[in-house]
């Protein structure tokens, strides 16, 4: 919505996230989006509130309380039962324009990135996709939202400056998960679905959930990746046999997927998956910002390579310069003398 003046901008408070909910439960990316919620909150000044729309709710809105909300406004009806993109947005529209959040944050997942610009063209706001970092404008006040551009060879700092509210899409993964507070008491405002709500052009007759068999990067605690130096599929198994060896997942770069070394899932990146993994071992990869994007906010990051100037490298912890088909197998042989 257009700002006019002044005190038609500071009618506009607090920071909302939009909770994804479904299959009963709540996905974890709604707690890493109150987490910086509430950042950007202690720097407004103001509170987090999150909407929740569902069905069967009860029960599982204390852990958004936990995780840092102030305010849950709970949606929780029959129809919402299965995602419906028009449904959730005249919801959204409706509570946007009753109680003026100043930020509203929605995770880009599949589900957030079919509603949020539906909701974002409604309401006349603009929209930042893919984010990676979010702060506050010492100055002004306004949003600062980063992501990568121009196929992710920069990363551009944008801002809605005439604009309320600030909307942006984070990405999963990349904000660090807080911690819960299970002492926290907070308010819960519960809104009705209307019938006006439901003027919908399509309807949802069924829901198909796909259940493939491939590897998992989100939840791996350990991530051994492997990029153009790993020089074919053969490498790869090199790295599968170390990944199997310390528990850990399989993760490769764009190039390496491209040139068919392994199999897409395994791609990790701004076009790939985003991880946030307790150790990430990156082997020969040299760390473009496209790759970086999806795996820097893991904790302890190694980088093994026979050149010491790649970004990876000096984004690394440890880094560790040589060749990696010697380097790895030392590795595996005085892991495997303590087995």
């Amino acid at each position: 919505m257009k700002i006019i003046d002044e005190p038609d901008r500071l009618s506009y408070r607090n920071v909302w996230t939009i909770s994804e909910c479904s299959n009963g439960g709540i996905h974890p990316v709604s707690y890493e989006l109150l987490g910086i919620a509430r950042k950007l909150a202690a720097e407004r000044g103001c509170e987090v509130w999150t909407v929740a729309m569902g069905n069967a709710l009860e029960g599982k809105l204390g852990s958004l309380i936990a995780y840092g909300a102030d305010k849950v406004i709970s949606v929780d009806d029959a129809c919402l039962r299965a995602f419906n993109d028009e449904l959730e947005c005249h919801i959204l529209e409706r509570l946007i324009n009753k109680y003026r959040p100043e930020i509203v944050l929605c995770a880009a997942t599949s589900r957030g990135r079919a509603l949020i610009p539906r909701l974002a063209g409604k309401i006349h706001a603009g929209l930042t996709a893919d984010c990676t970092g979010l702060t506050i404008d010492p100055e002004s006040g306004n949003l600062l939202q980063t992501r990568p551009a121009f196929g992710g060879n920069i990363m551009a700092t944008i801002k809605s400056a005439d604009f309320r509210p600030q909307m942006a899409t984070v990405r999963p993964k990349v904000m660090p998960m807080p911690e819960p507070g299970p002492g926290r008491t907070r308010e819960i405002i519960r809104e009705a679905v209307e019938a006006a709500d439901k003027l919908n052009i399509k309807e949802i007759l069924r829901t198909v959930e796909r259940h493939e068999a491939t590897v998992n990067l989100s939840d791996a605690r350990i991530i051994v990746a492997g990029g153009r130096a790993m020089k074919g599929p053969d490498g790869f198994r090199l790295l599968e046999a170390f990944a199997k060896q310390i528990g850990g997942a399989v993760g490769a770069s764009r190039a390496a997927v491209d040139n068919g070394w392994i199999a897409y899932p395994h791609q990790i990146g701004q076009t790939g998956a985003t991880v946030q993994t307790d150790l990430y071992i990156a082997c020969g990869i040299s760390g473009q910002i496209q790759h970086l994007v999806g795996m820097q906010s893991c904790k302890t990051i190694v980088a093994i390579d026979i050149d010491d100037t790649t970004p990876m490298m000096k984004l690394a912890d440890i880094a560790v310069k040589g060749d990696l088909f010697e380097i790895i197998p030392n590795i595996m042989k005085e892991i495997g003398k303590g087995e």
